[in-house]
């Protein structure tokens, strides 16, 4: 008598009994991790009686924590396949091998760079490294590039003309087939950018990868995915693993180094359980056409508004129309730029929060699939743990200034905010250890002695980034619920320093805030101040970090001691070459 066949994702590689499996108990374990520090924190507030900050602190902690608990779980289990299990790649990727042994690409395949406002001569050598480096496969035939401008200002779009002029003259001789195209306005923001073009030009190709103005990919990764997405006609969007490029600022490099140590580890875990559900973060991905033309197409919010944050929701569509999402957690010639300082960072931080926040308008949209839906989800929370955490440093301090707290085990609160301080930085450890337990891991990296430096100083520097961005998202949420919005304006790429006026300013809020919560405390409970110190020193020193980490001085200082490098500063890849 046969068993019965059980049902299989869209590509047939996965089963979803097995994939229901791997959620429930990723549910599991994070309800037991959360639950546990709920009680545990409860216990140790209602010691004497509760009163409404206590009660506060321990709601705001109830809607803070499910983030850091998430990324305790997903690093764990992504440090497990990588070290622990005989192969890991396997159960996590499994359509990861398919494109071993298979023959130049049959489809043709449309490279986007979207740009707005961008500097040209940038984005067009980028553009003409991955050309080159593509050519270099011997499959250039397979692809068109496009640049699609949604540049609004004159003298730039002016010198785009001008760069692409001088590229399609070259692209000619070399039968390259380089196409451009220029907007007029900015309808529906990139989302809208490349919507236009599936309309226009999309049933050419069966294949597109969207490109940001930064993105850099090597010709290998890109055939590598095209003959992943060849193999599985089922894969609708296949996202490469996104690491940042060497850079000459400080504080890119400190903010890279640690970001690159916990995306491997916390990204092998999440895709161990997402599966078919997978991320996309709108860039250096690959997507099939026809079905993102057909099915992806964006909803329009109240008052017609577009969406920001297209990305996920396209994820969605996409899952809803079956076809699986996927993410390749290898790391691989796909890269990005991070900003070169904090103020250029918190900018793109609270961008991304206004996007983000678009999504409670969709969680009701019909036939999502229950983990996609929980993506959304995922997305909003990302950023309404930050007012929930300014609250539980506000509360705090006002708690000990205004009432009686001898109650309180302060061993049991001070164990409660040690091990939750691990939490945050557990996607980080567990990328650390995973560098020393991989072969040659260290050398990688400029050794012991440069690895170890730069773990330190970004762990620290993580302290300051973490506060800055969670008062700017709080007073950005706040503002947001009061009707006001931002624009979309261009990032900044090049580190050209700080000027302490802009920058003070901009940083006063969390200046004062800090000083105003260490104060109480100091006052109040000293030994709570010190305890407090590795959060609330982030606010007061904020300025000082700004300014020093966006110098172009301290980065040349950084880079020509390789402090805070990465692999491919230490071996760069023939792509990175011309930009280091």
């Amino acid at each position: 008598m046969h068993g019965r066949i059980p049902s299989m994702t869209p590509t047939g590689l996965q089963s979803l009994t097995e994939l229901r499996r791997r959620r429930l108990f990723v549910l599991c374990l994070n309800g037991l991790v959360y639950f546990a520090l709920l009680f545990w924190l409860a216990a140790s507030l209602g010691a004497g009686g509760w009163s409404f900050p206590r009660a506060g602190i321990l709601a705001a902690f109830a809607i803070a924590a499910p983030w850091s608990v998430l990324g305790l779980c997903n690093a764990a289990i992504g440090f497990w396949l990588l070290h622990f299990h005989g192969d890991g790649l396997a159960v996590t990727a499994p359509f990861a091998r398919s494109a071993e042994g298979r023959g130049w690409p049959r489809s043709r395949t449309a490279m986007l760079l979207t740009l707005r406002n961008e500097d040209p001569a940038r984005a067009f050598a980028r553009l003409g490294a991955m050309m080159e480096s593509v050519a270099a496969t011997g499959a250039a035939d397979r692809f068109d590039w496009f640049v699609l401008s949604d540049t609004s200002d004159p003298r730039i779009a002016a010198q785009e003309e001008t760069e692409f002029a001088c590229w399609k003259s070259q692209a000619r001789q070399d039968g390259v087939r380089l196409h451009y195209r220029r907007r007029i306005d900015n309808a529906g923001y990139k989302a809208g950018n490349i919507r236009d073009f599936c309309e226009n030009r999309g049933a050419e190709f069966e294949f597109m990868i969207p490109l940001d103005a930064d993105s850099l990919m090597d010709g290998e990764t890109i055939l590598r995915l095209v003959r992943m997405g060849e193999a599985h006609p089922r894969i609708g969007i296949l996202q490469s693993l996104v690491v940042g490029a060497p850079s000459r600022s400080a504080f890119a490099r400190i903010f890279q180094f640690g970001m690159r140590h916990g995306m491997r580890t916390y990204t092998m875990g999440a895709t161990w359980w997402a599966g078919d559900c997978g991320p996309f973060w709108g860039h250096n991905a690959l997507v099939r056409v026809a079905p993102f033309a057909r099915h992806c197409v964006l909803p329009r919010l109240e008052g017609d508004r577009h969406i920001l944050s297209h990305d996920q929701i396209e994820a969605a569509l996409m899952r809803r129309a079956g076809f699986e999402v996927r993410a390749l957690p290898l790391e691989c010639g796909s890269y990005e730029e991070n900003p070169p300082e904090l103020l250029g960072f918190v900018m793109r931080d609270l961008r991304w929060c206004q996007g983000n926040m678009q999504y409670f308008k969709l969680l009701g949209l019909p036939g999502l699939l229950p983990t996609s839906r929980f993506q959304l989800v995922w997305a909003i929370s990302m950023f309404m743990g930050a007012p929930a955490w300014t609250a539980v440093i506000a509360l705090g301090a006002s708690t000990v200034a205004f009432e009686d707290v001898s109650s309180i085990p302060a061993a049991s609160l001070k164990a409660i905010y040690l091990t939750f301080l691990g939490f945050s930085l557990a996607p980080k450890i567990f990328g650390f250890g995973d560098v020393l337990l991989t072969p040659g891991g260290l050398a990688r990296y400029g050794g012991a002695g440069k690895f170890f430096f730069g773990a330190t100083v970004e762990i620290v520097s993580s302290l300051i980034i973490g506060a800055v961005t969670s008062l700017s998202e709080t007073i950005f949420l706040l503002g947001l619920a009061l009707g006001h919005t931002m624009g979309w304006p261009a990032q900044t790429r090049d580190a050209k320093g700080l000027k302490f006026r802009e920058t003070a300013i901009s940083l006063s809020p969390h200046f004062l805030f800090g000083c105003i919560t260490l104060a109480l405390s100091a006052c109040f409970a000293p030994r709570l101040a010190i305890w407090s110190l590795p959060v609330t020193a982030g606010y007061i020193f904020a300025v000082p970090f700004a300014l020093a980490t966006a110098a172009p001085r301290i980065g040349k200082w950084f880079r020509r001691r390789a402090l805070c490098a990465t692999p491919e500063e230490i071996l760069p890849p023939k792509i990175l070459a011309p930009f280091l």
